[in-house]
């Protein structure tokens, strides 16, 4: 089976730009502090991603090898959790809470990876499914971790730069379901994608 890069690119751009503990804490620390004092707080985010898309990766590895069959079923639950996350996207909600006005620092950010269940899901997800058939040596999947993570900062990066501009740019309901049912879509493509492929 060959990668397709498109679904992957899709899945990991929609996964990493819609809102999510990531992305919600990195634009209200922009919003709070400025981007440059969030830098820490990102870094931490950056390696903790790195390090789950890393441990995901060599997970996936040893699925393969021990038990191959599995990651064809592993595609169609990776399908369906795609079209779940395409219906929690269509209706999301893209409000800030302005309650959290701690700073949080690069510990902050690298524990919340630990307990992110988007970046754990993300990480099962694209190894065992868009990758399921990628070379599965130490540099390949480093530099597939890496690949994400920098999607990953990129997101985080944009959310805290425009933080106050996405809040008041989604606040009104048409633009919202617009926006929401553009990368349901999205995501909706990239499962029919994996199944098919």
């Amino acid at each position: 089976m060959e990668i397709d890069y498109v679904s992957v690119f899709i899945f990991t751009f929609v996964t990493t730009f819609t809102p999510g503990p990531n992305t919600i804490s990195s634009a209200m620390m922009g919003i709070q502090v400025g981007y440059r004092r969030s830098i820490p707080y990102f870094l931490g985010i950056a390696t903790g991603f790195f390090s789950i898309m890393l441990l995901g990766g060599l997970f996936a590895s040893l699925l393969a090898r021990v038990l191959p069959e599995v990651m064809k079923v592993l595609s169609y639950v990776g399908a369906a959790y795609i079209l779940y996350l395409a219906y929690r996207v269509l209706n999301a909600d893209y409000a800030l809470s302005q309650n959290s006005a701690k700073m949080l620092d690069y510990k902050d950010g690298l524990l919340l990876q630990l307990f992110n269940p988007k970046v754990l899901v993300l990480s099962l997800t694209v190894y065992t499914t868009f990758l399921g058939s990628m070379d599965r040596s130490i540099p390949a999947l480093l530099l597939s971790a890496l690949f994400l993570t920098t999607m990953s900062f990129s997101a985080i990066s944009l959310w805290a730069s425009f933080g106050a501009a996405f809040s008041q740019f989604l606040t009104t309901q048409k633009t919202r379901r617009l926006v929401n049912g553009l990368l349901a879509l999205l995501l909706v493509y990239s499962a029919i994608m994996l199944v098919v492929a």
